[in-house]
């Protein structure tokens, strides 16, 4: 008997995220049966970016209202969500991540007793509210899980320390490398799109993204200040920054950002133009999860503009940096990176340790193997390991410069 999987997404990052595990499902369609629940969490984003991988929803659930709050919005996905549980009556359960939608269809399987896989589990930031509400969703989507994909050993510690079995987490990668491996050959033109007139001179290109609750306010306002120091110190750089669609977070760079000179506020990229543009930059200053994972595949250099990250990986490996939200600490990182090619260098190498670009594979086969009772789950052998860490390249002591310049002095 095929096994039935609901997979579920309602924002963009989930969407690119499951693209490849549901294109996996679909290959295998002797042993699977498949419906894809789309709850419309953020509607327009996710549209676009199941229109690139030809993804056709079989359930359109339209949560979205204006200004909603987490709860009506959390009560909204539960109830959609059990109703389509009843109607394909899955085997399984997929959700991605820690957003609401993962966490409120975890609930609505559980409360229809059907097993959740949760896609991108063990990420742990150790504060309920930073980042808020991610935090909470993925720890709460974890208590209902029955098949735990931790995307790096790390991830599988965290699961094992909060007591999941072993035998119930599978270490596979993060499914987004497999599909920027994907998507990074295809050709592509700025021409039409938002990045269309920002100039490809030889200016070095800053790429900002920030639109977490936590950093609303005062905190978005410092980053906006520091982006100015930054292009009055570097006048040869371009900062991109494409601008949620929050109202929360567009009133605040609006005012401070709109038309500065060498600041270059787009609206949201489509995922095949947000790829050409991190391949394209220097340099990444975010707050985003899903970009810390992104940046090291193309080995960017990511500031992270948060407190805490539930990803460390990129920051154990010296491709990251956990920087928080102050204005000075913004510009005298970025300004190392700019100034320092040693420092630049030294984030800049090495493989991307959160994926090797097999991750749903891993998946699909973990959940075959659970359907049909077989353990383990995946033989270790199988599962991601991390690459080796790059060596930081050896600093020349105070010594050997003054030597060397001796040298040179020598010479002429």
């Amino acid at each position: 008997m095929k096994c039935r999987v609901i997979a579920v997404l309602g924002t963009r990052p989930e969407a690119i995220k499951l693209a490849l595990v549901i294109h996996q499902l679909r290959q295998r369609s002797e042993e699977f049966e498949t419906a894809v629940v789309h709850t419309g969490q953020h509607r327009t984003m996710l549209d676009n970016a199941l229109k690139l991988f030809k993804i056709k929803p079989d359930f359109l659930l339209d949560v979205m209202r204006p200004n909603q709050t987490l709860s009506s919005l959390t009560a909204r996905v539960l109830d959609t969500v059990e109703n389509a549980c009843h109607q394909f009556e899955p085997n399984i359960v997929l959700v991605q991540g820690d957003t609401t939608t993962a966490f409120a269809s975890a609930l609505a399987a559980y409360y229809c007793k059907v097993a959740v896989g949760h896609i991108e589990a063990g990420l742990r930031s150790g504060d309920l509210y930073n980042p808020f509400p991610e935090e909470g969703n993925r720890r709460l989507a974890s208590v209902m899980t029955e098949i735990h994909f931790a995307p790096t050993a790390l991830s599988r510690d965290n699961l094992l320390a909060e007591g999941v079995p072993g035998g119930k987490i599978v270490v596979t990668g993060n499914t987004v490398v497999d599909t920027l491996r994907a998507l990074s050959d295809l050709p592509h033109s700025w021409e039409n799109t938002p990045l269309a007139g920002i100039p490809r001179d030889d200016g070095r290109l800053v790429l900002v993204t920030s639109h977490r609750r936590e950093s609303w306010g005062s905190d978005q306002e410092n980053m906006c200040l520091a982006l100015k120091d930054l292009i009055q110190k570097h006048p040869d750089i371009r900062v991109v920054y494409p601008v949620h669609m929050n109202p929360n977070v567009r009133a605040t760079v609006n005012a401070l950002l709109q038309d500065t000179d060498r600041i270059h506020l787009t609206e949201p990229l489509g995922y095949i133009d947000f790829v050409s543009l991190l391949r394209s930059c220097f340099m990444v200053l975010t707050d985003s999860g899903g970009i810390q994972e992104e940046a090291p595949t193309f080995r960017k250099p990511v500031l992270v503009l948060r407190k805490v990250t539930e990803r460390p990986e990129a920051s154990q490996f010296g491709m990251a940096r956990i920087i928080g939200m102050s204005r000075e600490a913004i510009v005298s990182e970025a300004d190392r990176l700019l100034t320092n090619t040693d420092a630049y260098e030294d984030m800049s190498e090495g493989e991307n340790p959160y994926g090797d670009g097999h991750s749903s594979e891993r998946i699909v086969e973990a959940v075959s193997r659970w359907h049909q009772r077989k353990t383990p789950l995946l033989d270790a052998e199988k599962q991601f390991k991390l690459p080796p860490r790059p060596q930081p390249r050896r600093r020349k002591s105070d010594l050997e410069v003054a030597a060397a310049k001796t040298a040179v002095a020598g010479k002429e």
